[in-house]
């Protein structure tokens, strides 16, 4: 009886639950794709950034004159190369929070952020920067912006999905657990009826029917006076 119980509890239930579970442990080994998708914006910030910053050396006389004057030459005032280093910064502090040791907490972008935001606009107030044409003003907001966006996608996207995947992870874990265990109480329990039955049945049975059972029935008196007569 165990041993039907166990197997009809691993062929109804267990099979397809234990298949979801296991597709759950895979998903989260890996990184999860909303995490995915928030770390390839972090990239295309990078890029973005290093693409304008590129743009703007070559508009300017040349990359490697402005390199020199930006770079090696560097002025707080007049350069954006510090910006670019900002944006070198957003992605390594991400991609090793978040990519890395896959942090679930939103105190690493904080710092990104309020430092970006901060750096941006002490920049633009004390620098020369809007002078300097149209990209004195694409910089600093395009990096002020797409680091709001991370800020956005982790908090209301990245961090809410995994929390709720989580969560269905272990309802289902649960849910394959309490049906194996019902499963198991009502096998026990018709083990103990069909045990109860058989205790009520009688302990003495009929034995074997002898020859002596069987007797025919004694001859009347008529039948003999009949006899008698007829001799």
């Amino acid at each position: 009886m165990d041993s039907q119980c166990s197997s009809s509890v691993g062929n109804i239930n267990s099979t397809p639950i234990s298949a979801r579970i296991e597709s759950y442990e895979g998903e989260k080994k890996c990184i999860s794709d909303v995490r995915r998708t928030f770390c390839l914006f972090v990239t295309f910030d990078l890029l973005f950034v290093t693409l304008l910053w590129i743009i703007e050396l070559n508009v300017n006389g040349g990359i490697q004159e402005q390199l020199r004057k930006e770079v090696l030459e560097y002025d707080y005032h007049k350069s954006f190369f510090d910006i670019f280093l900002l944006a070198v910064f957003r992605f390594a502090a991400l991609i090793l929070a978040y990519a890395v040791c896959k942090l679930r907490h939103w105190w690493a972008i904080a710092i990104t952020t309020a430092i970006t935001t901060g750096f941006l606009i002490v920049k633009v107030v004390v620098s020369k920067l809007l002078s300097q044409g149209a990209f004195g003003y694409l910089l600093p907001i395009v990096s002020f912006i797409l680091a709001w966006i991370e800020t956005w996608l982790l908090d209301f996207k990245v961090l809410p999905q995994e929390a709720g995947d989580e969560i269905s992870e272990n309802l289902l874990s649960n849910y394959n657990d309490i049906i194996t265990y019902l499963t198991r109480v009502s096998c026990v329990i018709g083990h103990l009826s069909v045990q109860n039955a058989l205790d009520r049945e009688p302990l003495l049975y009929p034995g074997p029917v002898s020859e002596g059972q069987f007797y025919s029935p004694p001859e009347s008196m008529a039948g003999n006076k009949l006899l008698t007569v007829q001799y």
